[in-house]
């Protein structure tokens, strides 16, 4: 059975991935295909799944919603459907996730009760809302708004941050018809008829008094004027533009599609088709909901060809999946190699070596299709360069077991991946991962060469780091670390380093003659330009300190491990400041995160310098360290 074990293992992993790949039956109503539909939000064309996806995991964190009522799973597709055509049935679904016990005793929501299905962190729309808990709210946002960012405590936080998903899930209800509207496609009949004569009385109301105005308020061509003139309001530049060209117009929201049509001028076919579809989605029925959707679709094809098969494939991708799936069978790696040094089994070595190679080729496949998508190089975000950093550490670490192996390389760019791969998952909670470029950033030479190039340059200085890891891991904790153990994880540590200072270097220099061209100068002291620098710099201390002969094996690992905090500090912390011209991937909630990762590797610099007497591969052994390079014996040692 251990002879098949490291092809059985992979086998089941690339089975669940490959599965994955098949679209969903839908039973009832098509919400694949409804996910297909192209919108334009935020000067990009995408499905509604991408908009569906991105708006439910910024309220909910998640990209599926499980109802504990009904007990079953919702897609973020079906959510939004149901968010914009049902809304009453919506508002009852707890989506909106709140951690904080102050927040939730303000707001007197109901605590943690498995008999009523309350599970403590999810509350609706409805139970959020109920009460006076609307001023509450407008108070403390006031209140948490008012303050410095560096002085709101984690209450602050989360009052913002559930602001900003009421904000969100109260557009979304509009996305698509005005609030409190049933029956939309007959009234939109109505509106079309009505909206001059509405229009006109709408203003003619405002030189009357409230009394003569009562009979007017109530008349229903004039209450549906209203209702889009509000839509069209402080909210519209929430809403997505749903409907696609038509006329010689150009992509526009719901109601300003509607407010441009005249007395007698026909119906646009795309809102009567998303009316349609609302009306019957409310009705619950299906046969009429897929009717209108295959109506709708037609047009779409027949008017926008190009973004409806772009949107099929980037709906493609949303199913793929590719970079969860990749963490999940990294961190199958890491257990797996972990496990040989326990037992020194060679079926787990090549275990663990197949399935990063599988993940691998399903991450590198993710970073390709995003690349094909968006037309632009692997890194154009914070969020892709998390994505970027872990690949190209799972490459160095797949050479090291290569050159090695001894499951040393397998172990840290397993967890490398894991951990970057985690990483990018929360940055993709702050919204869309494929948002507009900013226009300075608009530039794909550059985007493929500096970025790149600086981006593996901060890849490998995190191998080094992370090796560096295990030396002082194995080495104070365990009696694994033997002499030829040593030896080679400083050798690997002395190679990364060299990798990681020349593309450092290049991609720095690559950066100040883009900003050259970019704002005129080579260099201008920007905390991010001093991050990149502080790397090549360190990175070349390491080398010097180890040729001069400063220091040997553990003084190596030591600086080594100091350099992830460099790198973090470049890769996230300037950012944290806000302030400059790379400020490009600012989050609030991030602080506490890089400080604690900061600690724990001052920590174990502190436990790479006891003395060795106090290491448990060390104790009771008598071992010449190995010379430094370039220097000679008796030399001065660290």
């Amino acid at each position: 059975m251990k002879r098949y074990l490291p092809l059985l293992i992979p086998a089941l992993f690339a089975a669940w991935f490959l599965s994955d790949l098949v679209p969903p039956t839908d039973r009832e109503f098509a919400y694949t295909r409804f996910g297909n539909l192209p919108i334009l939000f935020k000067g990009r064309h995408q499905p509604i799944d991408s908009f569906a996806r991105n708006s439910l995991v910024q309220i909910f964190e998640r990209y599926s919603f499980y109802d504990r009522t009904e007990k079953r799973s919702l897609s973020a597709t079906e959510w939004l459907a149901e968010v914009m055509f049902r809304p009453d049935a919506a508002r009852e679904r707890s989506v909106f996730r709140i951690d904080h016990p102050d927040l939730i005793s303000l707001l007197r929501l109901p605590l943690k009760d498995a008999t009523k299905g309350e599970d403590g962190q999810h509350y609706s729309f409805t139970q959020i809302l109920a009460g006076t808990n609307v001023s509450i709210l407008q108070e403390q946002s006031r209140l948490a708004g008012a303050k410095a960012d560096a002085q709101r405590d984690a209450f602050d936080q989360g009052i913002l941050r559930l602001g900003n998903a009421l904000m969100l899930y109260n557009a979304l209800l509009n996305t698509a018809r005005p609030s409190g509207v049933s029956q939309l496609a007959a009234e939109l009949v109505a509106f079309q008829q009505a909206i001059p004569r509405g229009t006109n009385a709408l203003e003619a109301a405002r030189a009357r008094s409230s009394a003569e105005n009562a009979d007017l308020q109530n008349d229903p061509l004039v209450r549906s004027t209203a209702r889009f003139l509000y839509q069209r309001g402080d909210r519209a530049d929430k809403l997505p533009l749903i409907l696609p060209p038509e006329g010689g117009a150009d992509w526009a929201r719901f109601p300003e599609r509607l407010l441009e049509l005249t007395g007698g001028s026909p119906l646009p076919v795309a809102a009567l088709s998303w009316a349609k579809m609302g009306d019957a989605f409310e009705a619950r029925d299906a046969g009429a909901f897929n009717a209108a959707l295959t109506e709708y679709e037609r047009f779409c094809i027949a008017t926008v060809p190009a973004d409806m098969t772009k949107t099929g494939r980037e709906t493609f991708f949303n199913r793929m999946a590719p970079f969860y799936h990749a963490l999940v069978i990294y961190i199958a790696a890491f257990l797996c190699a972990i496990a040989f040094w326990f037992t020194f089994s060679e079926p787990l070595r090549l275990t663990s070596s197949w399935l990063m190679m599988l993940a691998l080729i399903i991450h590198m496949e993710g970073l390709v299709f995003r690349m094909w998508l968006e037309g632009r190089p692997p890194v154009t975000n914070l969020y892709s360069s998390a994505i970027f950093i872990g690949w190209g550490a799972v490459i160095l670490g797949l050479v090291l077991e290569r050159l090695w192996r001894n499951a040393i390389g397998l172990a840290v760019g397993s967890l490398l991946g894991f951990v970057t791969l985690i990483i990018a998952h929360n940055l993709a909670l702050e919204g869309d991962t494929m948002e507009m470029l900013r226009a300075v950033l608009d530039t794909n030479f550059w985007l493929a060469t500096h970025v790149v190039i600086v981006t593996l340059g901060y890849a490998s200085t995190y191998v080094a780091g992370f090796l560096a890891i295990v030396y002082v891991l194995r080495g104070f904790f365990t009696s694994s670390l033997d002499p030829a153990t040593a030896r080679s994880l400083a050798r690997m540590v002395y190679g990364i380093v060299c990798f990681a200072t020349l593309f450092s270097f290049v991609g720095t220099v690559l950066g100040g003659i883009w900003a050259d061209q970019s704002w005129g100068r080579f260099w201008g002291w920007d905390p991010k330009e001093n991050g990149a620098l502080i790397i090549v710099l360190w990175n070349a201390l390491i080398l010097h300190a180890r040729w001069g002969g400063w220091v040997k094996e553990r003084g190596l690992v030591n600086l080594a491990i100091a350099g992830n905090i460099v790198t973090s500090w470049s890769w996230f912390g300037v950012n944290m400041l806000g302030i400059g011209l790379h400020s490009y991937g600012f989050m609030n909630g991030a602080f506490q995160v890089l400080a604690a990762f900061v600690v724990s590797q001052l920590a174990l610099i502190v436990i790479g310098c006891l003395p060795a007497a106090r290491w448990r591969s060390f104790q009771g052994k008598s071992s010449t360290p190995t010379l430094p390079i370039g220097r000679k014996p008796g030399a001065a040692t660290a």
